[in-house]
């Protein structure tokens, strides 16, 4: 299972550096670090404990505000664009 949670943070941050999103902001407190990524009016976070990409998680958030966790790069890929489609 580490390798496929691996094998997801390499996707997710692939397609990240593809599509352009930026670093807002990272913060670090007891061992587990948040980085906040946002592209335009999406915004996601990162959240991993002692530098350990196999346990990364990923949440976003819908245009309405509901949590979306990401548990496949689908799942991101899907809540990005239904947000930039919103976008007029």
């Amino acid at each position: 299972m580490a390798k496929l949670n691996t094998s997801l943070h390499a996707r997710v941050h692939k397609w990240m550096n593809t599509i352009g999103f930026r670093l807002n902001a990272s913060q670090t407190k007891d061992n587990v670090t948040v980085n906040h990524y946002f592209f335009e009016t999406f915004n996601f976070f990162e959240k991993e404990k002692n530098n350990d990409h196999s346990k990364s998680k990923f949440l976003c958030f819908d245009m309405y505000g509901e949590k979306i966790p990401v548990r496949s790069l689908l799942d991101l890929q899907s809540a990005f664009f239904d947000n930039i489609s919103q976008l007029k």
